[in-house]
């Protein structure tokens, strides 16, 4: 039926355009759903995502699975598959015409969707920023010709994307909204089956197979220099899946403890840190969860010695420190061993030095706590202000 003289047509419903590619993409992307909802009930919202944004409202075009691609050689593997899947992914957000687009972390595959479509007029935000603060800042400039606002998830962030005239947002953490401020480490030795009043140490070499190879026979060879110092110690190991179970359970087996043996946990992370009076970890988001539960920690990494002698060959990294307790703080508040330095020998003496020192374990609780808050934004609601307000400063008329 057509309109008669003086009718318009009605706006159509605000499409936004996600696209998540990993398990902490997909929970980023269903807390920022459900706050974009608050500000816009009738909003339409479709993509790329996992079951937590299909619970929270995405109509998911394709599953997040399938830009869970770790590591060169199975990037190259997958590589025709992903260029088809950007093919096709191009075609459907023109077809759909979103009023905006947010890619979430996954920069290899979202910064130049974002790019592509910026160019086509399609206005984009980029949600968790690249370590720009680590490395190669300058990629901050070409962040922003993909994205007309970058949402940073660590406040020193925004001031180096304006050094380079990029559109950039603290917003919080969202483990910060998780994490209580008062963690209960007696609930979580409970949880543990673990004794409430012998000391307990928590070991965590990495949740991928290449940073047990590099660092589980060093970290398990500290643990039992630790228990050899410390009388009735209970050392746990939380294991991120179930490969990195089974690396793990031959370095444990044939390290010759003293009772207590340690145990290897299947997940339980965070309740093994919160559970501890002292972390050792590898350099990671994991000492971020560490923070968060207020336990000293000792971090330790290696690198593939190729991968070092080109970091500190060509200066690309840009950092003193590496543990992000630490580059919040700009502090020496978590020991660090990085390298040659990551040895058994070092780790266990400064992780004994945390066990015997209670006044140090307070004062670094104290610092831990004001950090938490820093942090503490209620991220997905700041996150979904700053997309809203991109929206709203640059409203167009919306054809139906």
């Amino acid at each position: 039926m057509s309109r008669g003289a003086g009718q318009t047509a009605p706006a159509r419903r605000l499409r936004i355009a996600l696209v998540a590619g990993e398990a902490s993409g997909d929970q980023l992307g269903a807390g920022l759903i459900q706050a974009l909802k608050q500000r816009y009930p009738d909003a339409e919202f479709a993509g790329i995502g996992g079951e937590r944004m299909r619970a929270a409202g995405l109509e998911a075009w394709h599953d997040a699975d399938e830009l869970a691609v770790m590591g060169l050689a199975e990037v190259l593997r997958h590589l025709p598959r992903l260029l088809r899947l950007r093919k096709t992914l191009r075609q459907q957000l023109m077809d759909w015409q979103p009023d905006v687009f947010i890619g979430i972390d996954a920069p290899d595959f979202n910064l130049g969707l974002e790019r592509w479509l910026k160019q086509r007029g399609v206005r984009t935000v980029h949600y968790v920023s690249p370590s720009v603060w680590a490395w190669r800042e300058q990629r901050a400039a070409k962040i922003g010709a993909s994205a007309d606002r970058v949402l940073c998830l660590f406040p020193m962030e925004p001031a180096i994307y304006a050094r380079y005239g990029v559109d950039a947002r603290f917003v919080g953490h969202p483990m910060a909204d998780e994490l209580p401020l008062e963690p209960d480490a007696a609930q979580a030795r409970a949880e543990l089956g673990l004794h409430d009043r012998a000391p307990v140490l928590a070991v965590l070499p990495g949740s991928r197979l290449g940073e047990i190879s590099r660092l589980g026979a060093e970290f398990i060879e500290a643990a039992r220099l630790v228990a050899e110092r410390v009388p009735h110690l209970q050392v746990v190991l939380p294991a991120a899946n179930s490969a990195c179970a089974e690396a793990l359970h031959p370095l444990l087996a044939g390290a010759p403890f003293p009772a207590p043996r340690p145990r290897l946990l299947q997940g339980q992370a965070r309740q093994a840190m919160v559970a501890a009076d002292a972390v050792l970890l590898a350099s990671g988001t994991a000492t971020l969860e560490g923070m968060l539960a207020k336990r000293p920690m000792v971090v330790g990494y290696k690198v593939a010695p190729l991968s070092a002698w080109i970091a500190r060959r060509l200066k690309l990294l840009k950092v003193q420190r590496f543990a992000l307790p630490n580059i919040l703080a700009n502090d020496d508040l978590a020991p660090e061993f990085i390298q040659e330095n990551c040895t058994p020998q070092a780790l266990a003496e400064a992780l004994v030095g945390l066990l015997q020192d209670p006044a140090r374990t307070a004062a670094l609780q104290t610092r831990y706590r004001a950090l938490h808050l820093q942090l503490r934004q209620d991220a997905s609601a700041s996150a979904a202000a700053a997309v809203a307000e991109l929206l709203d400063s640059q409203d167009a008329p919306r054809s139906p």
